[in-house]
């Protein structure tokens, strides 16, 4: 018998810990190579650990809710390969009720190359507030009764000022002396509701502006539905792009019927020879990447009162999902590839997207961002920013319309295929002037698009 370790994997370069979710496995069952073992959680997306060989769960380190650090072993897996070379290597379990290891067995480390299987819904980043708290922290909070007011107040040790486990847990303990009254419990089901209902909003505020506690009547004539961890993670980072970031928009319309009669000509030989569909997004992509290298500073993240220069450029790209909850997977070095590359890329993101198959690191690393809102017919927008990024691009629908043409001989009235690009813009970073040149250099840019152009 050999026994191997299963190691808290790596799911891309920001993340250092990942949320035990649930156990999908007890000690002493049995586990097929490429079975999920254990559901885990990080700021990104929820996944499943599959085990990387066949054989019976011995011991499991962790209990469902702790927070692990990357590399760590969380469980032992005894296979019936027969174990060559050193004794066992010494495990320190979490708990004291799984059995110990054989003294005469081997004691394998295997590291397979791990792709996380996204669950049916990414983790909430967090609960409220500027700061993000772990999902152990939640959970320490909630069986507690630490309200989100109460938690905000709590000094965070970790990355970033955050809440660590060992932070919440003291304060815990010295709990009774700054003893904070409560909110109450949410309902979990609908109420039975005899009266109006009272809505309590509890709004961030900005430092030195106290903003109180608003209450709504709502009547009684309504369903209350919980917000999935997606839309909570939404609205949690739109919130603070709106609290940190002074949002401006500029709007430009773009004549866009050259790449139009494009696209129409060249979208069925396209498919054939290259395999993929040939949308609209990839050409937007195409121009963006183009304006961002002749207009580095639009590529750029402030850090304080730094503003840091992004020298890749990694274009993210909203997707709807079939549940109506956007996600932003990243092309990275955009600018590096032709039309039958970002072609490829949008389609590939965009699939696996839409099925849940997105790897961690697909959403890191963006520095600009665009969104087709024009998907959903809708003729313009007003996007928020995804911090850390300074600037975002909504496309909407291309319409056919009536437009002046000047011509030699006078002007004339001629139906050309029209759209409008939004780009709302950090006014902290980026004036007016920089903002309204940007998107008047991608509409240039699609503008100039050559109708005769070859594949």
């Amino acid at each position: 018998m050999a026994k191997v370790e299963l190691v808290m994997p790596k799911m891309g370069e920001s993340i250092i810990e990942a949320t035990i979710l649930k156990w999908n496995k007890k000690v002493g069952d049995k586990i097929e190579a490429e079975e999920s073992v254990l559901d885990i959680a990080t700021d990104k997306v929820d996944s499943e650990v599959p085990s990387s060989v066949e054989g019976i769960i011995i011991e499991l380190l962790y209990k469902e809710g702790d927070v692990v650090p990357v590399g760590k072993v969380i469980a032992i897996i005894e296979t019936a390969i027969v174990g060559v070379g050193e004794s066992p290597a010494v495990v320190a379990p979490a708990t004291t009720q799984n059995p110990a290891p054989k003294e005469d067995a081997a004691h394998v480390v295997i590291n397979v190359p791990y792709v996380p299987q996204p669950l049916a819904e990414p983790v909430l980043a967090n609960a409220g507030g500027d700061r993000f708290y772990s999902p152990l922290v939640l959970n320490i909070a909630r069986e507690e009764k630490i309200g989100m007011t109460e938690l905000e107040t709590i000094a965070g040790t970790g990355k970033d000022g955050r809440v660590t486990k060992k932070d919440i847990l003291e304060y815990v303990a010295n709990r009774s002396e700054l003893k904070v009254a409560a909110p109450a419990p949410q309902v979990a089901e609908k109420p039975v509701l005899t009266e109006n209902v009272i809505a309590k909003t509890a709004i961030s505020a900005p430092q030195n502006f106290a903003i109180s506690e608003k209450k709504f009547a709502h009547g009684s004539n309504f369903d209350i539905i919980e917000m999935d961890r997606m839309r909570k993670m939404t609205a949690e980072n739109m919130t603070y792009s709106k609290h940190i970031s002074p949002h401006v928009t500029s709007f430009v319309e773009a004549d866009v019927t050259n790449i139009v009669i494009w696209r129409n000509k060249n979208k069925a030989t396209f498919e054939k020879q290259y395999g993929e569909k040939l949308t609209f997004t990839p050409i937007f992509v195409l121009a963006i990447a183009k304006a961002l290298r002749e207009m580095p500073m639009v590529n750029i993240s402030v850090e304080g009162d730094k503003i840091l220069v992004k020298k890749d450029i990694n274009i993210g790209v909203a997707v709807a999902m079939p549940d109506d909850n956007l996600i932003v997977p990243v092309i990275r070095n955009a600018d590096r590839l032709n039309l039958i590359g970002l072609s490829a890329a949008v389609n590939d993101l965009a699939y696996r997207a839409r099925n849940r198959k997105l790897k961690p690191e697909d959403l890191d690393g963006g520095t600009y961002t665009v969104s087709n809102v024009g998907t959903f017919g809708n003729v313009m927008g007003t996007p928020i920013i995804m911090q850390p990024q300074v600037a975002i691009l909504a496309v909407g629908a291309i319409r056919k319309l009536p437009s002046v043409i000047e011509t030699e001989t006078g002007d004339m009235i001629a139906i050309r295929s029209k759209m409008f690009l939004s780009h709302s813009y950090d006014h902290r970073v980026i004036n007016g002037a920089l903002g309204g040149k940007f998107v008047r250099r991608v509409a240039d840019i699609l503008e100039a698009w050559d109708v005769n152009m070859s594949l």
